[in-house]
């Protein structure tokens, strides 16, 4: 994990879903085109202090990266690797959502190097769907799954949402049903979250939605952890699931505290030791900065010590089965955990949330469950 990721942000969606609150917006061809201009320059001119150049993950997120064409990624791809030292074996993956693309287009987007495809299901129910503001049905997901498999994709992920406006427990289960029917190497869930300001919030306020209701929504996780595992998949991070040496490798690297770079509006980096920064929010305003000024940082941070080793803590316990090494967290840090949080641990470890063993702090399955209310002591 010593060499960087690159996360590339494109911002383009063909609806905004109404639990969404992203930095997305709706597609338009000539700003795309400016946009993936912008990400080159942003990439080829890249300069900070240090950074390491050799890169073995490469994430394209969103929006709905698979609306541009193969030969735009291709573009942003090619100026990666004229700045960055890529590994052959590099992980190089694409979201996408059910219905964005076709054969022809997954088998020039094989050639251009991506390898990993990462699906936005959330849910095979049709009804679901159009409640969220989805533009897929349940079929688009499986026939694009079939495509995938077709273009040669042998590392699929899946999204999917628990917690719904009215969905039930026996509608949850049909749907891991079919996800590990299909059997896609990759998955990961994600409990609905309601953010203010989005479409979804009004209409739970409207009173046209229930609330979610967080104790089904607990019963929605403890489900897929149990028939995820049965099912052969490892739990390797609260919310993701893989088969056997299939985790995304990308993903690991913000969880590990390795180094990313991130290029594209509303993008995050962090140089894997201290210093963080954040492009501009908005698209327009973003490829308006890379055009006159070459540069769209807005914000920089410096961790102190503290928050650096408060902030590996948190995170390295997001990862289930490894944990956080004390010894190692205490050589890097120079912070004593057990010391510096005896009142939390023994509050969590008397609740069954945490255990440790000889020098290894983990999150127990209730812990996994509640894992923010752990995360709140070291924040």
């Amino acid at each position: 994990m010593d060499r960087a990721g690159i996360y590339i942000h494109v911002p383009f969606c063909r609806s905004r879903c109404s639990y969404c609150d992203f930095a997305t917006g709706t597609f338009e061809a000539a700003l795309a085109e400016r946009y993936v201009g912008a990400l080159a320059r942003e990439i080829e001119s890249f300069e900070f202090e240090d950074a390491r150049t050799d890169v073995d993950t490469v994430y394209f997120g969103g929006g709905t990266p698979s609306l541009l064409t193969p030969a735009q990624v291709s573009r942003v791809l090619e100026a990666v690797r004229g700045r960055f030292r890529v590994d052959a074996a590099a992980e190089v993956t694409l979201e996408m959502n059910p219905g964005t693309v076709t054969a022809p287009g997954l088998r020039a987007l094989r050639a251009a190097g991506v390898n990993r495809a990462s699906f936005g299901a959330q849910t095979f129910d049709d009804r679901e769907l159009k409640r969220l503001g989805r533009t897929h049905t349940a079929d688009d997901t499986r026939r694009t799954f079939d495509r995938l498999r077709a273009a040669g994709f042998d590392n699929i992920s899946f999204d999917l949402i628990a917690g719904l406006p009215r969905q039930t427990l026996a509608g949850w289960e049909r749907n891991l049903e079919e996800a590990l029917a299909l059997r896609p190497e990759h998955l990961s869930l994600y409990l609905l979250e309601v953010h203010e300001g989005t479409p979804l919030a009004e209409q739970i306020r409207q009173g046209r939605y229930p609330s979610p209701d967080p104790d089904l929504a607990a019963e929605m996780y403890r489900l897929l952890v149990e028939r995820a595992r049965a099912a052969g998949y490892e739990q390797y991070e609260i919310s993701n699931f893989g088969l056997p040496g299939r985790e995304s490798r990308h993903n690991l690297k913000y969880w590990t505290g390795a180094p990313f770079y991130g290029f594209g509006n509303s993008a995050h980096s962090f140089d894997g030791r201290r210093a963080r920064w954040a492009n501009e929010r908005d698209a327009r305003a973003y490829v308006k900065l890379i055009e006159e000024k070459g540069d769209a940082v807005v914000s920089l941070e410096e961790l102190d010590e503290r928050g650096a080793s408060a902030e590996a803590l948190f995170l390295g316990l997001r990862l289930l089965s490894k944990g956080v090494d004390l010894a190692a967290h205490r050589a890097r840090f120079h912070s004593d955990v057990r010391a510096d949080y005896a009142a939390d641990l023994a509050r969590f470890d008397e609740a069954g949330l945490i255990e440790i063993e000889g020098d290894v702090l983990r999150l127990t399955p209730a812990g996994a469950l509640l894992s923010n209310e752990v995360f709140a002591a070291f924040v």
